[in-house]
This record gives C-alpha cells, structure tokens and sequence, in this order.
C-alpha cells in the first residue's frame, strides 16, 4: 500500500507536467484546428531559458530563492511567449488558409529548426542544476522501511498546475479575450464578419499556450535537475498523447489526458518495467480511442454545412 502512494504522488506529479505542456496542444487545435509540433520545443527553451536566468543571478550574487524563482519564471514565460508570437507570425499565420498537410509539415519543421537551434547555441551535452529545494513531508512511515513523502518540490508542481488549470479555465469562460477564442472556434469567417480581430485572437493563444510551456519547463527543471536540446520532443509527444487521450479541444481533458498518461508511465514503470512504459501509454491511448474517438471529455465534431 505505501508503494502504491509514493507511486501515486510521483505519477500525478510528473502528470501535472504533461498537463501544462498538453494546455497549450489542445487551445491551438481547439481554435485553428492545427497541431503545433513545435510546442515541446517552446517547452524546451523555456527549461534552457530559466536556467541560464538561474546562472545569471548566481553571477550576480543574488541567491534569495523565492526571488530567484520569482525571476526565473517571469523571464521564462516572457521571452517563451515571444517565441510563441513569431512562431505564429512567421511560420503558422501564411499558411492558414493553405491545404491541411502544409501547416503540419511546417510545424514538424519548425521543431527540428529549434531543436536544432539550441543544440548549436547551447551544445549537446546534458545541463544540470543542483536541487534547489529540498525537504517534504512524510505522510507514512510503515515497519518494514518503505516511506511515502511527497517533496516540497513536487508539492509545488501539484499546487502551480492547479492554480493555472483554474485561472486559463476562467479566462477562456468568463473574459472577453475567451469568448473570442470560443467565436473563432465555432467559425473564424463568422467571428471576423462580427468585429472578432481573428488574427490577435490566435496570436494570443499561441502566447498562452507557450507561457504555460515555460512554467512546465521550468518545474521540469527544477524536479529532474538536467535538460538537454531533446527533453522537447519527448515530453511534447507525451502532451500531445494526452491531450487526445482527454479529448483534443477541451482543457479539462487535457489535464485529465496528462495526469493519466504521468500515471499509466509511473505505475507502469514501479510495478512491470520501465523500459515498456511508452509501450504502455500509447497501448491505452489505442484502447480509449478504440471506444471514445473524441477522447475522455473531447466533443464529438459536427462538420459544418
């Protein structure tokens, strides 16, 4: 029983992660109906770019960890939402009105130009960061040695993911800004026609999703302490699972997506063999889909006439 929770805790920890890569998946699909391969990459550089905000600080002497982070994250989300932007300006916005395949193509491109892009200005080797934030609580001590804690650093991850599932859920339900995101996703002619600015509206949603990117990289860094120019493509394929698994299109489905795939690899991994728990996620995602096409809580699409 005690392993089972410890497992508990690391695979909803390790869930949350995917969850906020899978956010950003789900509200580009939801609004353009587009995949944006490159956005395990923007997860990527948001994990370089709070790192090398964490050395900068070092340098100059500034060691307050709770202001550190602070910065860290403010950095991250800023400068990853710019990317975000261009890569929708540059890459995404003139092929919009294309032939499905293209914007596709383009996307799965523009993943290998950033992966490649921080492998030439960052190097290929692995980069590590001491634990910052060390200690938890232990929640069961049993007689024959096994200990179930969670970690502060995992208490943090749990309570971040939840706090910005809540907020972009209120602002995609309550503000002007989502109901314009909802317009353009019912029908992005009709939206415009109404004074909808369609193409600020997506913009806005590439530069939401990648903020959240940024804040999953750095918890990723700072939970696992090493990154290197490929953590994007895996954990991006793990988002983009579960958000099809939770339903493509629905946030809730892709936090639901994320703490099950985070899950099915954790417990898969404790109690079988690790080597076989991508295996195993992408065996229940066939399933799922086998019986729900539109995921968990996806919608089924009604084809417009």
């Amino acid at each position: 029983m005690e392993y089972f929770l410890q497992q508990l805790i690391n695979g909803v920890t390790l869930g949350s992660i995917y969850g906020l890569i899978a956010i950003g998946y789900t509200m580009v699909y939801g609004i353009i109906g587009m995949i944006n391969f490159a956005h395990g990459e923007i997860f990527m550089i948001g994990s370089f770019i709070a790192l090398a905000v964490f050395l900068g600080l070092a340098a100059l002497g500034i060691t307050f960890l709770p202001l550190v982070l602070l910065i860290m994250v403010i950095v991250a989300m800023i400068c990853t939402a710019a990317w975000g932007w261009t890569i929708e300006r540059v890459a995404y916005r003139p092929l919009r009105g294309s032939f499905r395949l293209a914007p596709l193509i383009t996307a799965i491109g523009m993943s290998i130009f950033l992966q490649n892009f921080v492998q030439v200005t960052q190097g290929a080797r692995v980069k590590p960061l001491p634990p910052q934030i060390q200690g938890g609580l232990i929640l069961m001590d049993s007689h024959d040695g096994i200990v179930v804690q969670i970690s502060w650093m995992q208490i943090i991850i749990i309570v971040m993911t939840v706090v910005l599932m809540t907020a972009f859920s209120l602002i995609i339900s309550k503000t002007s800004l989502g109901r314009q995101q909802r317009a353009c996703e019912q029908d992005r002619k009709m939206a415009s026609l109404l004074g909808v600015n369609v193409d600020r509206t997506i913009s806005l949603t590439f530069v939401m999703g990648a903020s959240l990117a940024a804040v999953a990289g750095m918890m990723y860094l700072l939970y696992y302490g090493v990154i290197d120019f490929y953590i994007g493509f895996i954990a991006g394929v793990k988002a983009f699972t579960a958000a099809v698994l939770g339903g493509i299109g629905s946030l809730p489905g892709a936090m639901l997506g994320g703490l099950a795939i985070g899950l099915i690899e954790t417990f898969w991994s404790g109690y079988f063999s690790v080597e076989y728990k991508d295996v195993a996620a992408f065996s229940i995602l066939a399933i799922v889909l086998i019986f729900l096409p539109s995921g968990l809580l996806g919608r089924p699409e009604v084809e417009k006439v």
